[in-house]
């Protein structure tokens, strides 16, 4: 076993890292699968038992759901750490379910479970606590390479962040091969999650084909995503920066000052008010950028440029804005 693979030193690493500490109580998402299993004992080797807390959803949608609820339970009962089961009503065909927005009803459920628990009046720390996911450097790779192809534009080449707000992503650093060595170096069984090689879901398609493929061109193919995802995540930090110094704080921007800018930086404050407007990412308002800085009328009357979303560019007073009307009223 390699130096990297010795549980003391993943431990070191992940403590190093400074996300899961004994100051900080933690709800760590427990699906059974080896990545969370591998995050909830470095939680408690790192933290201590008494600053931890897991949640667990047992979705009923596929057999061997029981036996994942069975083993998180086997699990915090073996580490000493409380576990809170939640089984959510199931999503089925009359409320639209399909392959996509089932597994996104999926990762609300979960999310939205785990940051009640955080928030529980009864857990140690209340609104301090933070919430922590499994996600590796593997999953790091697939999301990127997936948002490249779905959502071009810098959000798809950031990635995941390690910290975004209260939610924490601590193994990060790690690959699901070397969580799946954590676990075994430390006598730790998990469960393997089917749908995960199941191509009808475009991420597995993703792990499956298009990273494999890439790891034959070159095998050390997923690190080097990974680590030019993190240098551009400190670069976007002095591009956000630059974003800043333009816009004061404010919700809009001097068409004349627009139209100066050079594009990259002019794209980058256009998509900040557009996102501050409807508060979701809005990849439609850079890719109009053209439309937006040629918008206006001379006599400086109100002019509207309508967009994706619901989302409204308003020029008024030599002034560019953006409105969040909703899809429904827009025509």
């Amino acid at each position: 076993m390699s130096a990297l693979l010795d549980p003391a030193n993943v431990r070191a690493s992940v403590a190093a890292a400074g996300l899961l500490s004994p100051e900080r109580p933690v709800v760590v998402m427990l699906s059974g699968g080896r990545d969370s299993v591998c995050l909830l004992d470095l939680a408690v080797e790192i933290g201590g038992r008494a600053a931890v807390n897991a949640v667990h959803c047992n979705y009923a949608l596929r057999e061997g759901a029981d036996e994942d609820e069975a083993l998180c339970v086997a699990l915090c009962s073996a580490l000493g750490v409380a576990l809170a089961v939640t089984r959510p009503r199931r999503l089925s065909a009359k409320d639209g379910a399909s392959s996509g927005n089932l597994q996104a009803w999926a990762r609300d459920v979960r999310y939205s479970a785990a940051f009640e628990l955080a928030a529980a009046p009864g857990f140690a720390g209340g609104d301090q606590a933070l919430v922590a996911t499994g996600h590796t450097a593997s999953d790091q790779a697939e999301t990127i390479l997936y948002r490249l192809a779905a959502s071009p534009g810098r959000r798809a080449l950031l990635g995941m962040a390690a910290r975004r707000g209260s939610l924490i992503r601590p193994l990060l650093a790690l690959s699901r091969e070397q969580t799946a060595e954590y676990c075994r170096q430390r006598g730790l069984s998990w469960r393997e999650d089917p749908s995960n090689a199941d191509p009808t879901f475009a991420r597995a398609r993703v792990r499956h084909q298009l990273l494999a493929a890439l790891r034959s061109v070159h095998p050390s193919a997923e690190a080097s995503i990974v680590r030019t995802a993190a240098e551009l995540r400190e670069e976007a930090e002095l591009l956000d920066g630059l974003v800043d110094r333009e816009l004061h704080g404010e919700a809009a921007i001097a068409l004349e000052r627009l139209r100066v800018l050079p594009v990259a930086l002019a794209r980058l404050v256009v998509r900040r008010l557009a996102e501050q407007a409807c508060g979701a990412h809005a990849p439609d308002a850079a890719t109009r950028l053209v439309e937006l800085r040629s918008l206006g009328h001379a006599d400086g009357r109100r002019a509207e440029l309508h967009l994706s979303g619901g989302l409204r560019a308003i020029v008024e007073s030599g002034r560019l804005r953006f409105e969040h009307v909703g899809a429904a009223e827009v025509s």
